[in-house]
C-alpha cells in the first residue's frame, strides 16, 4: 500500500562543514502534492532537495521517501537540475538525451527496443515527440527543459523533484512548463522550487519555506500576505498558524542550543 506521505524530514539538522544551512526542519509532503519551494538564495533550498534524492545525509535526524530511505528508492525519485550544461558540438538528440533516465538499467549492452518506445513516450508527453531526432544543440531554452522533464519521467517516478526548472526560460514558456507539471501532478508527487509566487498561487496546492528551517502550508489557507511572507523566508510572520512549528531563524545560526534547539554537531 502506498504511503500518504510522499517525503518526510524529521528532526533534520545538515552543515557544509561548520555552517549550518538547515536546522530542524520537520516537513511532511503528502502523497499526489504539488509542493512549491520558496525562500531566500541561501536559505537551504537546494540542499533540502538534495537531501531528498539522497546525494546528501543529515547530520541530525530522518529523510524518508515513501516511508524508506532515499538511497533504496532511487528508481522511485525523477530530478530536473537547474542548469544544463553540455558540450553543443557533442552529436546528442532529444531522444538521446531522455534515453540516459534509463542507462541505470543497462550497465552492460545498448539499450533496448522497450527503452526507445519509453523515451519516446516520455518526449510525446512533453510535447516533443516530433523533435526528437533535433540535436540538443538546436532546441530553444523550454525544449531543452522539456526533454530534462522527459528524461526524469522515463523511470515512471512517483516523486519528481524539480530545482527552479524555469530559471533560464521567458514568462511564456515559463507557464507551458508549469502547465505540464500541473498534469503529471495527477499521477505523481511534485516538489518544485520556485522564485515565482504566481506560479506558487496557480499551480501548488502547498507552499514551504524554506530559510534554515522550514514550514509548510496549503496554498489554499494562507492569505496574501501570509503568502508574500513565505516567499520574503520571513517565517515568524506565520507562527500563528496551527500547520506551523518553526524556530525564529536568528536562533538556527551556530551558536549551541538546549534540547531540540541544540545546534547540528
Amino acid at each position: 500500500m502506498r504511503s500518504r506521505v510522499a517525503l518526510q524530514f524529521s528532526d533534520v539538522c545538515f552543515a557544509y562543514e561548520r555552517e549550518e544551512v538547515l536546522h530542524n526542519v520537520d516537513m511532511s509532503v503528502p502523497n499526489k502534492s504539488l509542493v512549491a519551494v520558496v525562500g531566500p538564495n541561501g536559505g537551504g533550498k537546494t540542499t533540502l532537495v538534495r537531501l531528498a534524492l539522497g546525494l546528501l545525509k543529515p547530520a541530525r535526524g530522518t529523510v524518508r521517501v515513501f516511508g524508506d530511505e532515499p538511497e533504496r528508492r532511487r528508481r522511485s525519485i525523477g530530478y530536473v537540475a537547474q542548469h544544463l550544461v553540455f558540450d553543443p558540438a557533442f552529436p546528442v538528440s532529444a531522444l538521446d538525451v531522455v534515453l540516459m533516465g534509463r542507462a541505470d538499467r543497462h550497465w552492460l549492452g545498448p539499450y533496448r527496443r522497450g527503452d526507445r518506445a519509453k523515451a519516446f513516450e516520455a518526449l510525446e508527453h512533453v510535447r516533443l515527440g516530433h523533435l526528437s531526432r533535433r540535436a540538443l544543440a538546436h532546441l530553444s531554452g523550454g525544449e531543452r527543459q522539456r526533454a530534462l522533464i522527459a528524461q526524469a519521467l522515463v523511470a515512471d517516478p512517483d516523486l519528481l523533484l524539480l530545482d527552479e526548472p524555469t530559471a533560464n526560460v521567458d514568462t511564456t514558456v515559463e507557464h507551458e512548463i508549469y502547465e505540464l507539471l500541473h498534469e503529471l501532478n495527477e499521477r505523481m508527487t511534485i516538489v518544485v522550487v520556485s522564485h515565482n509566487l504566481n506560479v506558487v498561487t496557480r499551480h501548488a496546492s502547498h507552499v514551504a519555506c524554506v530559510n534554515r528551517t522550514a514550514s509548510m502550508a496549503r496554498v489554499d489557507a494562507l492569505t496574501d500576505g501570509e503568502l508574500h511572507a513565505f516567499h520574503r523566508g520571513d517565517m515568524t510572520v506565520l507562527q500563528h498558524l496551527p500547520s506551523c512549528h518553526v524556530l525564529d531563524p536568528s536562533s538556527a545560526v551556530r551558536e549551541p542550543h538546549h534540547d531540540d534547539d541544540e545546534a547540528c554537531p
